[in-house]
């Protein structure tokens, strides 16, 4: 893990044999990570990306755990993808978790301002 790796809690929910943790992670990709970023040697860049993990117990112990996350954001904030006509967020999805008063959907603005570029309108209609 890089030095300056860490996690921010959300949100915990605690049930009889599970827990649900929404968190960011948060670091500066300066190792090789390849849970993370299999294969991409360290690229420097900062990265915030949110992550929902479910953990299961049986008898006391882990049964199992699942993590996920979107990695087409860590993708964008890495510089591995960078086709801005794409509907792909970086960083700001974690900005959004934390600032409820963040406009949602800028990706559907954005998708349309592509689509008029490229000739199309974004009522479905095309262009002459």
């Amino acid at each position: 893990m890089p030095p300056d790796a860490e996690i921010e809690l959300i949100s915990r929910t605690v049930g009889h044999t599970s827990i649900v943790d929404e968190l960011i992670f948060k670091c500066t990709h300066t190792v090789v990570m390849d849970f993370f970023l299999p294969g991409v040697a360290p690229t420097g860049r900062r990265i915030e990306v949110p992550h929902v993990a479910i953990i299961q117990f049986r008898d006391g112990l882990i049964e199992s755990e699942q993590i996920y996350w979107d990695q087409a954001s860590v993708l964008v904030q890495a510089s591995l993808l960078q086709d801005k006509a794409l509907p792909v967020a970086g960083a700001e999805t974690a900005e959004k978790i934390l600032d409820p008063d963040r406009p949602s959907n800028t990706l559907i603005t954005r998708a349309i301002e592509a689509a008029t570029s490229q000739g199309f309108a974004s009522s479905g209609e095309t262009s002459d």
